[in-house]
């Protein structure tokens, strides 16, 4: 009986373990009958309502493969650990897995835009939005936007030398981490600020700052909701783009997602989405969205 019971014990250890470490493919979440969606409220992805655009995406992904949608909330510090089920650390442009950590999720979509580091340890899929830094301003600041030169480089310099001596507010470890775009080079005093993107634009024009950088779709909403409020000075980076992400244990999956989002950019199902969320991105980022019906 004590045998039987050790057995059974060690079995239940190895499940637990199990989950733990490893992420779920397609035909366990197929088995299992549930995706959950990893998102962080930001901008129109994720409303925290409900809805947003990576929600209804992800619902309808998950219609497609005849399962219930499940969404599992996280935040920026921890998000990638509860997809890939390690602690992270990143320095340097580099990412190193620590311990383990619960996995949470099957896939990350919020507007999660594809960097260096978090390329080292997840797989992106088909990008689902275009992006770009951009160094935003209130509308009463002296700083007036660069003319643009027609070539990116030259457009990322006129514009981070506005930079110095400012003020620049940025946070760590998302796609505004000032790390990624070497704003201690600028003279700008660069404060990292913690919490949600969402709350960046909102603490510029509460002054917490001279200036801030924003991703597009953050500058897109904010600018729609403050409208005459704030202006765009120029970029910071050249074009990103943004995707879900997904575990190197769910290659499966990943290719089911990329056949699901290349079906709606051409059938109308992804533009609509764009058109309610962000009616303005097409003109920012036509040729993104050429091609698409």
């Amino acid at each position: 009986m004590k045998k039987w019971i050790t057995a059974v014990s060690s079995l239940i250890m190895t499940c637990m373990l199990a989950t733990l470490v490893f992420g779920a493919d397609l035909d366990e979440i197929k088995t299992r009958g549930v995706i959950r969606h990893i998102g962080i409220p930001y901008a129109n992805f994720v409303s925290g309502a409900g809805d947003g655009m990576e929600v209804e995406l992800t619902k309808l992904f998950a219609k497609s493969l005849r399962v219930t949608y499940e969404f599992v909330q996280s935040d920026w510090g921890v998000v990638v650990q509860d997809l890939i089920g390690k602690k992270i650390k990143v320095a340097g442009g580099k990412a190193e897995l620590l311990e383990n950590a619960p996995i949470k999720g099957d896939m990350i979509a919020n507007g999660f835009t594809v960097i260096p580091w978090r390329q080292q340890v997840v797989r992106f899929a088909t990008p689902t939005f275009p992006n770009q830094i951009w160094l935003i301003a209130r509308a009463d600041s002296r700083i007036k936007p660069i003319k643009p030169t027609k070539n990116i480089d030259k457009d990322i310099q006129l514009t981070k030398a506005l930079m110095k001596g400012k003020t620049v507010l940025s946070m760590e470890k998302t796609c505004l981490d000032p790390t990624l775009y070497n704003l201690a080079a600028t003279g700008a005093s660069v404060i990292c600020r913690t919490g949600n993107l969402n709350e960046m634009a909102p603490a510029l024009l509460n002054k917490e700052g001279d200036l801030t950088i924003l991703d597009v779709p953050d500058a897109l909403v904010a600018l729609e909701k403050w409208k005459g409020k704030l202006k765009i000075i120029g970029p910071v980076s050249d074009k990103q783009q943004m995707a879900a992400a997904f575990s190197p244990d769910s290659p499966q999956l990943l290719e089911a997602y990329n056949v699901f989002i290349k079906k709606a950019q051409h059938d109308g199902t992804y533009l609509a989405l764009i058109k309610k969320y962000y009616p303005t991105a097409s003109r920012y980022f036509p040729e993104f969205f050429k091609g698409m019906k």
